[in-house]
């Protein structure tokens, strides 16, 4: 059977890196990456075309008429041509008077409500003769255009960004790179961080498990059974854990569980000891309790409203996800037994130094960089 020859194409390199670069860019709409794959296999000699209508779930002569195209207006029939419709009714003024109005605080305008939604906006902006019929599908294209998002918000807490923290930073990130060879110079890197506060969820009805179709189903309705404050370390160089469970988070209870704490470093010829600036931590009483008992421990404390130096919080996330989610307990005491027995199993199975890739040279950069 005689298949038709295929009309070969002859792209100039500019329109070859042009079609390669829509192919390979993820955000291209497939439509238009499927018409840059049928342009680029085009110009091959080799190509079958009902092979390739097959491979690109077209017909066949989808394929021949876009050829004609392009050889008619060029590369851009790739593209989606502009398409019929009613005109937009708003005027560049009203779109940005609506840019504005969501940029700006409810309060600002008189109202109650703490954030904007579409429709609230919309709502809004009729009533304020921004524009006489808007709505809110249309103020949804408006925000998406200018990038505004007034549904989101996240959190954020930063440092006071001088020489202090500088200086902080410099001490903490100094013992992460250097965990590995102070480790062969029997010097120790331990992170210390607490997750105070755990509440004891008991349900009222036993979770059932999942089948097959079936995700596993748990009752909404629980009983809080008290809380458990759970003192956390971490040894830098090798990544392992030990845990301890605090009948109180507070200064006395930490420096109670110090000396075991430290008592699995006897040998070391130096400590670094890293912790943020809970009260527990910067109270006299234990900075003098480790001065008096533990010379050879060195205290470093991460700077203001920058805990997350701290590597023990990555190592209680990690933890979290694995031992205490989905957690059912009837009393304190079984989720202390719980936590007595979880730490010793993250070690034998997930625990590895944290790849830490921030550095004092990065941070340095940071710093100059908010600064200018």
């Amino acid at each position: 059977m005689r298949r038709r020859p295929p009309h070969l194409l002859h792209l100039s390199p500019g329109e070859v890196a042009y079609l390669k670069t829509l192919v390979e860019d993820g955000r291209t709409e497939q439509r238009v990456a499927r018409r840059a794959r049928v342009l680029l296999a085009m110009t091959e000699p080799d190509t079958v075309v009902s092979e390739l209508a097959d491979r690109l779930e077209l017909e066949r002569t989808t394929i021949w008429n876009l050829c004609r195209r392009y050889e008619a207006y060029g590369v851009d029939v790739v593209l989606d041509a502009p398409r019929s419709g009613h005109p937009r009714e708003l005027s560049p003024l009203q779109r940005v008077e609506v840019e504005q109005l969501a940029c700006c605080e409810p309060a600002g305008v008189g109202l109650e409500m703490t954030h904007w939604s579409t429709r609230s906006l919309a709502l809004v902006a009729r009533q304020r003769g921004i524009a006489p019929t808007i709505s809110h599908s249309t103020v949804a294209l408006i925000l998406h255009d200018a990038d505004l998002q007034p549904h989101r918000t996240r959190y954020w807490k930063t440092p006071t960004l001088d020489d202090t923290f500088r200086h902080k930073a410099a001490q903490v990130l100094w013992c992460y790179e250097q965990a590995q060879q102070l480790a062969q110079r029997d010097e120790v890197v331990l992170c210390v961080d607490e997750k105070p506060n755990i509440q004891v969820l008991h349900g009222e009805q036993p979770a059932r498990p999942m089948r097959p179709g079936l995700i596993e189903r748990r009752e909404f309705e629980y009983v809080r059974r008290g809380t458990v404050n759970l003192l956390a370390k971490l040894v830098v160089h090798s990544g392992r854990m030990r845990s301890w469970d605090l009948e109180r988070n507070n200064g006395d209870c930490l420096r109670g569980v110090l000396p075991q704490l430290l008592g699995d470093h006897r040998d070391a010829r130096r400590i670094h000891l890293i912790w943020d600036n809970a009260p527990s931590h910067t109270a006299r009483q234990t900075l003098d309790f480790l001065r008096t008992h533990y010379p050879r421990v060195r205290v470093i404390f991460t700077p203001a409203h920058a805990s997350w130096l701290n590597q023990a919080e990555l190592l209680l996330r990690a933890f979290a996800e694995r031992y205490l989610q989905r957690g059912d307990w009837a009393s304190c005491d079984e989720l202390i037994e719980h936590l007595d027995a979880s730490w010793p199993e993250y070690n034998r199975f997930y625990a590895h130094p944290f790849t830490w890739s921030w550095t004092r040279a990065k941070m340095h950069l940071w710093v100059d960089r908010h600064l200018s």
